[in-house]
């Protein structure tokens, strides 16, 4: 009877630890399934840290880093000329790359081009539009936040600003005129200032906005004479959707008799501009590239595993997932109510109630005066791709000097 209690006992004893032995072997399998192989990671970028675009960029391998440590190895290629991409990119596959981040709309022709010769790699290429156009590669994946958000924002703050100077007497209400410094004629710098002005028009109904393009995306002395234009004209507050510091100094500096100041993109410019940066946004690329990888080490699809609004190859997030950011508000000079107004327009925007492509406005295809939008019928952007895709001039508020 004693050997019978006994063995029941061992035998109890013996399942346990055969259950925990199973149950630690699935654990650390899962553990080890999350890093189970280093990862060579290639990032290609149009500038470098010294240019906010790029440097943001450049944060988000940190992030990686940060996130994977020795599991990942990153080879990084600054200042990368269109003409240059398909020569370095085939220089990273060569190296071992198992994912290549490219970061230029520009390289996004070429980057799908190349491609197709290397299915064993992934190649994610940031702001571009056709990686669900024929032919659709399983290896190219096209990404971008929805920085229209973060942009309605910072026109709600500047339209904030606006108004108070208009309540406290230093401007007239038609001397409510914000200037912009673009890039290019492109859907992506249209949707973002289309978006930037009606957030000004919200809290300020009187502005009128007028642009000037660079022509490059990068030309800090472009850009600075350009914002400089802008302000002798009488603009009150200078944006850009450009990728240096110019049109801040040119607000900093300025000497004219009137008030200026300056609404940011990629970097928080309160240092360059303490006394007239009001705010900025950006795109927070980390948690992209992050899940990106991830997918590369477990050998998943990268659409199945970031967290996103995906449409075949393609994946875009707002607020909602952390991708778009809001920048420092400078509260020195930011008016009454910024904070506030900027937290509860971010949680509606999370919900899905906030407007923002909505409004009195008749929009103007720049190419094609036929064709307009009234947007008393909402534009619902990135409904349908992670690029923006608004591409009219709101008529009679909006004037673009080529």
């Amino acid at each position: 009877m004693k050997y019978e209690k006994k063995l029941i006992v061992w035998v109890l004893i013996a399942s346990l630890l055969s259950i925990y032995t199973l149950y630690l072997y699935r654990h650390m399998n899962a553990w080890v399934g999350d890093t189970k192989k280093t990862v060579t990671v290639g990032l290609v970028l149009e500038g470098d840290e010294s240019t906010p675009y790029s440097g943001n960029f450049i944060r988000a391998a940190e992030a990686l880093r940060m996130e994977y440590g020795d599991s990942i190895r990153i080879i990084e290629k600054n200042n990368v000329p269109y003409g240059d991409v398909e020569q370095v990119i085939i220089e990273l596959a060569d190296l071992g790359c198992d994912i290549i981040f490219t970061n230029s709309y520009g390289y996004s022709f070429d980057v799908k081009k190349i491609a197709a010769d290397y299915p064993e790699i992934q190649f994610c290429q940031a702001t571009g539009d056709n990686a669900d156009d024929e032919p659709v590669l399983a290896n190219y994946h096209t990404f971008m936040g929805a920085i229209y958000q973060g942009r309605y924002i910072t026109g709600l703050i500047a339209g904030l600003k606006l108004q108070e100077l208009i309540n406290s007497g230093v401007i007239a209400p038609d001397e409510a005129v914000i200037g912009y410094v673009g890039a290019y004629p492109y859907p992506e710098v249209i949707s973002g200032y289309t978006a930037f002005f009606l957030g000004v028009r919200h809290t300020c109904p009187t502005a009128t906005m007028k642009v000037r393009y660079s022509y490059k995306w990068t030309s800090y002395m472009t850009e600075k004479e350009l914002a400089e234009q802008l302000i002798s004209e009488g603009c009150i507050i200078i944006s850009q959707h450009s990728d240096t510091i110019g049109p801040a100094v040119s607000c900093e500096n300025s000497r004219c008799d009137h008030p200026v100041y300056h609404v940011g993109y990629n970097q928080d410019m309160i240092d360059v501009a303490p006394t007239t940066s009001l705010i900025g946004c950006r795109i927070n690329w980390s948690p992209y590239m992050i899940q990106a990888v991830k997918a590369v080490m477990n050998e998943q699809d990268i659409e199945n595993v970031v967290a996103g609004s995906v449409h075949g190859n393609d994946v875009c997030a707002g607020f909602e997932k952390e991708w778009v950011e809001m920048l420092e508000l400078n509260s020195a000079i930011a008016p009454n109510g910024s904070q506030e107004l900027i937290d509860n327009t971010i949680r509606d925007m999370a919900v899905g109630n906030c407007h923002v492509f909505f409004g009195d406005y008749i929009g103007v295809n720049p190419d094609d005066p036929s064709d307009t939008w009234d947007l008393n019928k909402e534009y619902i952007e990135n409904s349908s791709a992670s690029a923006p895709t608004f591409y009219y001039i709101l008529k009679d508020v909006i004037t673009v000097e080529e």
